[in-house]
């Protein structure tokens, strides 16, 4: 269990929805893959592993949970601008996303 943290500390995190507008391969990791998203008021690049898990095109129109305010990171040459979220359960991974198609990219999440 990850050590206790304070409201305060939890509201630093900006999550938001993001709808992915692009996805394909990392070009220098197995693993990885480029998702272009929208996330309401601006569109970025996040660099995620999930490519042993979706297929990119499953992943285009896909309205995902992502932290939108993560510091940019280089990701074997990529920045990433955000995380999505993802849960796993034994060896599968399971992305976070809202189903209900009226929720706009760039909706906070509460």
């Amino acid at each position: 269990m990850a050590d206790p943290i304070t409201y305060d500390d939890f509201a630093k995190i900006e999550l938001r929805v993001a709808r992915v507008l692009e996805a394909r391969p990392h070009p220098n990791a197995d693993r990885l893959m480029l998702l272009q998203v929208d996330v309401g008021d601006e569109q970025k690049q996040i660099v995620a592993g999930v490519r042993a898990h979706y297929a990119p095109e499953a992943l285009v129109g896909k309205n995902i949970v992502v932290v939108n305010n993560l510091a940019p990171a280089m990701l074997r040459g990529e920045t990433s601008n955000g995380m999505l979220l993802a849960a796993s359960s034994g060896e599968k991974v399971i992305l976070l996303t809202v189903d209900d198609p009226d929720c706009a990219p760039g909706s906070k999440i509460k």
